[in-house]
């Protein structure tokens, strides 16, 4: 099969393009012929061996967490698939396969039914990022009324947030660059902070905050909060809790893959409550800019889509 892997940590350099043996399905998994595949911030942080804390690749390394594509086969003991069927994946970040190739046998309790309604480009976007934002929705008990603040709301998880809070009836306000106004309000965002030009304390007060950066966006989010008010972080740089100090909730969104979580994205995504967010599609090979433009902080609008 074709596929994009690399032998060892460094930067986008190490990523190579080549073939490797086509997989077989084990117990419990699903061979599938891959589609699409996202390109995600913690692909390029484990390549770069910044949470080799946390986790340990197995070598050579196949990035990508999430795709979509066909069945091709059926290891044993899998039941509720069939080949030919439109499936999304999910990649664990410390085993070998993962999803920038034109194959991959994937635990079937990490696989999910594609609707026919999505495209196999939509439902790679949405995999991971939607797990991501429908979690720290939930986390946060967002409820018809409320004032949400959603920082990065042009972002792949951010966006989603945006969509998911709107649908649910909240009042949605969201940071993004001046450039991606238009853009944010058009996910339902319905009051926009540029942070290239707006100051956070012209916000009224808000009901939650859903923090995706840390640092000094979080550090600001604690003023424009109401006393009793949540704030929720996903995966950020490093701050300092003062919950207690300005009288609010601290919650962090626990990310962890759930196939049924997926199922919900997917089925919202294909009743139209959810669009998809998709910055740029490039052909497998572009991998390591792919890789590249997400690092420097050169892609906004959702997803770079891989085509394998």
């Amino acid at each position: 099969m074709r596929a994009i892997f690399y032998r060892g940590y460094g930067g986008p350099e190490v990523l190579e393009h080549g073939t490797l043996p086509d997989p077989e399905p084990g117990p419990g998994q699903v061979l599938v012929a891959l589609e699409a595949a996202s390109v995600a911030p913690l692909d390029w942080k484990l390549r770069a061996g910044m949470l080799a804390a946390h986790f340990t690749p197995e070598f050579p390394k196949i990035p990508g967490r999430d795709g979509t594509g066909r069945v091709l086969a059926c290891g044993p003991g899998v039941t509720g698939f069939a080949p030919g069927q439109r499936v999304a994946v999910m990649a664990p970040p410390a085993c070998a396969a993962g999803c920038y190739a034109s194959m991959i046998a994937a635990d079937a309790a990490l696989t999910v039914p594609l609707p026919d309604t999505v495209g196999m480009e939509e439902g790679a976007a949405l995999v991971n990022s939607g797990l991501s934002a429908l979690i720290a929705c939930r986390t946060a008990g967002v409820t018809a009324g409320q004032r949400v603040l959603v920082h990065s709301g042009a972002g792949a998880v951010g966006g989603l947030l945006v969509q998911l809070c709107a649908h649910l009836g909240a009042e949605v306000s969201a940071t993004c660059h001046s450039r991606n106004a238009d853009y944010v309000r058009g996910l339902g965002a319905t009051r926009i902070i540029a942070y290239d030009r707006d100051a956070l304390s012209d916000l009224p007060s808000q009901d939650v905050v859903f923090d995706l950066m840390g640092g000094t966006t979080h550090a600001a989010s604690y003023a424009v909060l109401k006393r009793g008010g949540h704030l929720v972080w996903l995966t950020a740089a490093p701050f300092e809790d003062r919950g207690a100090e300005y009288g609010v909730r601290i919650t962090r969104a626990m990310i962890a893959d759930d196939a049924s979580v997926v199922a919900e994205v997917l089925h919202l995504a294909a009743q139209d409550v959810l669009k998809a967010q998709i910055a740029d599609r490039l052909p497998l090979d572009q991998a390591a800019d792919a890789q590249r433009r997400l690092a420097a902080g050169e892609v906004s609008r959702g997803r770079l889509i891989l085509l394998p």
